[in-house]
């Protein structure tokens, strides 16, 4: 079966431009062979109507970064679907729609972060008073947008996908609204903050806004999935990214505990972290961010295939791994440069002398 057209000898041709925050492509293509995980192209019938799967399947398949990959494409090439993981703005867009005529369709990744409150907060404004949006649980994508334009990510990001959808027919293009992007091989995988406390032999962790923070994951398995029937589909859409729960930042730390076999005391602060470096997390938001994704399921006939506690012991256990050969800061250096910038989230120091201090009377806090 083809996506939209045949444009090579292959059973059927996919371009991939640049990386999810997760290599989404590639791990999942080569990890799982199975047919719902073919991502680029819907190959999963072949000529003879046989499921055959990745290994049997003729499949000419690209993967580049960056704009230099797509002026770099041979002009006498063309593909089924293009997946692009990079694409940030309306400029990037614009790009994409002048090879229209080389590409079947394309699924391109957003943003959560696109989405603007009634009073117009968003991620944008989270860090001024009363400044954190307060979304609808869930959040469905007739919602409020930010304004397109140049000025931040969420600007740039709708700019891109009205850029997208404006030009409708022409190159028929689903945006994947993405929540918390999750699993192995992550260049800035959030769990590390609750994998390395284990490792460190913490038996303690501190947790703001009373550790209900929820900030919606979304598995690359899951991604994936979403691209497959996009493909197989082709239209022009935004849709929601997101995994079928949001667990809560409490809910994820002892979830990890679970995986490892370690026993933490989580100690809960009624409100935001009462140091710069103790109570935070990289799911801390104040208030819930849950996306709604009947959409994808009405348009797509989506089913997620997996969930977050389901998915997690693969994280773990590439992150424990990781770790044994090297220092956090040379794994992730993206991260790095954020607790540069934000302070260590392992000043365990720090931590210590808050719960000293809130042990003799001082803290606001309870455990759990």
């Amino acid at each position: 079966m083809r996506v939209k057209r045949q444009l090579s000898t292959a059973d059927s041709r996919g371009l991939v431009r640049g990386h999810l925050p997760l290599p989404v492509v590639l791990y999942i293509y080569l990890q799982r062979a199975d047919a719902k995980t073919i991502l680029a192209c819907h190959l999963d019938v072949a000529e003879s109507g046989e499921d055959r799967g990745f290994g049997a399947v003729d499949f000419d398949l690209q993967v580049g970064e960056g704009e230099g990959f797509i002026s770099r494409w041979p002009a006498g090439d063309g593909c089924d679907v293009l997946l692009d993981c990079v694409a940030f703005d309306g400029a990037d867009a614009r790009q994409l729609l002048s090879l229209a005529d080389r590409i079947g369709s394309a699924v391109v990744i957003s943003s959560a972060a696109v989405y603007q409150d009634e009073q117009g907060r968003s991620f944008d404004t989270q860090a001024e008073p009363d400044g954190f949006p307060h979304y609808p649980v869930p959040i469905p994508e007739t919602y409020g947008i930010l304004p397109p334009g140049p000025a931040t990510y969420g600007t740039r990001k709708v700019e891109l996908e009205q850029t997208l959808l404006d030009a409708g027919t022409r190159l028929p293009s689903t945006l994947l609204r993405a929540g918390s992007i999750h699993g192995p091989h992550s260049p800035n995988p959030r769990e590390l903050h609750f994998v390395k406390r284990a490792l460190d032999g913490r038996r303690v962790r501190v947790l703001a806004w009373g550790g209900a923070s929820r900030f919606h994951p979304v598995h690359v398995a899951n991604i994936a999935e979403l691209v497959r029937l996009a493909a197989r589909n082709p239209g022009s859409r935004a849709l929601n990214a997101g995994d079928p729960e949001a667990p809560t930042v409490a809910e994820i730390g002892a979830a990890v505990d679970a995986v490892l076999g370690h026993t933490s005391e989580t100690v809960l602060v009624e409100g935001p972290p009462p140091e710069p470096t103790v109570g935070g997390s990289p799911w801390g938001v104040q208030l819930p961010l849950v996306l709604d994704m009947t959409a994808a399921e009405r348009e797509l006939g989506y089913q997620a295939v997996t969930t977050y506690e389901e998915s997690l012991p693969e994280t773990v256990a590439w992150l424990v791994d990781a770790l044994k050969h090297a220092d956090w800061r040379e794994l992730f250096p993206g991260m790095a440069k954020l607790a540069e910038e934000y302070g260590d989230p392992y000043d365990y120091a720090a931590e210590d002398a808050w719960l000293a201090a809130r042990n003799s009377g001082n803290g606001n806090s309870n455990s759990n």
